[in-house]
């Protein structure tokens, strides 16, 4: 997923966010990474000499800064349903890419079976990413009932992990930080 530039709201490794499928249906995915590519002609005014702040201002403001986000399928919606699997049919590369709302959060983590999908997942920072998503989704929770949800996140975890406990214990280490915090 591409986008113009980096806002104060683009999302950041372990976000929920959302791109629509159709007319009732949004794809619901996790960032894992976002990586501002090289741009040659950046690097031509730069050894160019000295910039003027006015080109410093209109290449940050008017011109497409070549941003790549990356993200991890774990989820759609259909109607009022959530559902833990990949879906039916993938994201357009130039679909919005949106945030999803803390209700949208609080919801589709009702149920954690999207875990899995991420424990599956080659090639990423899986156990880190686990523990930013869930991290998130106890922030949408009250107060008084987050350490709950970590506790069960971790029981599920542990589940899904039981032949592998190095893994395992890496990251319940991580979840216990996240308990000690709030």
């Amino acid at each position: 997923v591409g986008c113009r530039v980096l806002e104060p709201d683009t999302p950041q490794f372990g976000n929920f966010v959302k791109v629509p499928a159709g007319p009732a249906a949004k794809i619901i995915g996790l960032i894992y990474d976002v990586r501002v590519n090289d741009d040659p002609s950046v690097r031509q005014l730069i050894l160019s000499g000295e910039l003027a702040p006015e080109t410093v201002r209109d290449q940050r403001e008017n011109r497409l800064v070549p941003i790549e986000i990356s993200v991890l399928v774990v989820g759609y919606q259909r109607g009022d349903s959530y559902i833990h699997s990949l879906p039916p049919q993938p994201p357009i590369s130039l679909d919005a890419l949106e945030n999803c709302t803390a209700d949208e959060i609080l919801r589709f983590t009702e149920r954690l079976n999207y875990l899995r999908l991420i424990l599956k997942a080659g090639q990423i920072s899986a156990d880190e990413l686990i523990v930013a998503s869930l991290s998130q989704a106890a922030m949408v929770r009250a107060p008084e009932i987050q350490r709950a949800f970590l506790i069960k996140a971790g029981q599920e975890i542990a589940r899904l992990l039981s032949a592998d406990l190095m893994r395992l214990d890496g990251i319940l280490q991580q979840l216990r930080l996240l308990t000690s915090y709030e």
